[in-house]
């Protein structure tokens, strides 16, 4: 298990009985967690300034009940970077802290790469590793199939003062992307990946993660470079523990003769304020 505690804007109270009570900067929210199986010692609910609690409704989906104002959305910081935090649909706040694990990683590696980095950032949602790969000084493209979510990563970019830096967002199906980018000649010195445990592709195609995730992590080690820095899978799906992931790594790279001197895996998860650890899914980095 890997964890990250430098966050100071962000941290998880208390757990139990399926949800996390969390800060937020000055704003306390109370989620669901399917991690979260064990009974809670008090009812989270009622704590004393909860601002907002997410309820899940039978027929599917949920919504936020508000129990005291807090603005629209609001910024909270890691290290040097600024992310937006705005509570959405189906509990999502626009940012997953516990991938700072994965950021603090990739900073580094490319820092000490000693020469440019260019990296494909797939699935990338509001940019969280877009925002630290660039701080680190990397050029990266950016895609994610929703508009909204791109918007949302321009606007961290720019929170963190990078608008300046070597970024392309681009609104596509992560597949037909890679597809293309083979077609053009076009390779990657880094592939970063964070695939939905389910979703349909704009023409109605069904993504799977247990079907699916083999056939694209082999896709996408067509478009790295001779010599590539990283590749870097996460997962929130329960169902994908951490050496089923390095397993996937290992055999891809071999498929494409890619070799990396090593191959981790690792479960990530959040510390909270009750001595716990919370599991957050599962990485595995192939590295150079």
């Amino acid at each position: 298990m890997q964890v990250n505690e430098e966050w100071k804007d962000f941290e998880v109270l208390k757990t139990g009985g399926g949800e996390k009570l969390e800060r937020w900067g000055n704003v306390i929210l109370l989620r669901p967690d399917p991690q979260v199986i064990w009974p809670s010692q008090e009812n989270l609910a009622k704590f004393s300034n909860l601002n907002a609690h997410y309820l899940r409704e039978s027929t599917g989906g949920g919504h936020w009940e508000i129990l005291k104002k807090f603005p629209e959305s609001w910024t909270v910081g890691w290290r040097d970077l600024t992310f937006k935090i705005m509570p959405m649909g189906f509990k999502h706040t626009g940012l997953f802290p516990e991938q700072a694990v994965n950021w603090a990683k990739m900073i580094e590696l490319i820092k000490n790469a000693k020469k440019p980095i260019k990296v494909l950032n797939l699935f990338a949602y509001t940019g969280g590793a877009t925002v630290a790969c660039a701080s680190a000084g990397a050029s990266v493209v950016h895609i994610d199939a929703s508009k909204g979510m791109v918007e949302r990563a321009k606007e961290n970019l720019s929170l963190s003062g990078l608008a300046d830096k070597p970024v392309r967002f681009i609104v596509e199906d992560c597949k037909k992307f890679v597809e293309r980018e083979i077609r053009r000649g076009n390779f990657y010195d880094a592939i970063i990946m964070d695939p939905p445990s389910y979703g349909r592709g704009p023409s109605g195609e069904v993504w799977k993660i247990e079907n699916s995730i083999f056939e694209f992590v082999d896709l996408c080690f067509k478009v790295l470079s001779k010599n590539p820095l990283f590749v870097l899978i996460n997962s929130y799906t329960t169902g994908l523990q951490p050496t089923v992931m390095k397993n996937i790594l290992t055999l891809a790279s071999k498929n494409n003769n890619v070799k990396f001197k090593q191959i981790d895996a690792y479960e990530v998860g959040l510390p909270t304020k009750e001595n716990i650890i919370l599991p957050c899914g599962a990485s595995a980095i192939g590295v150079n």
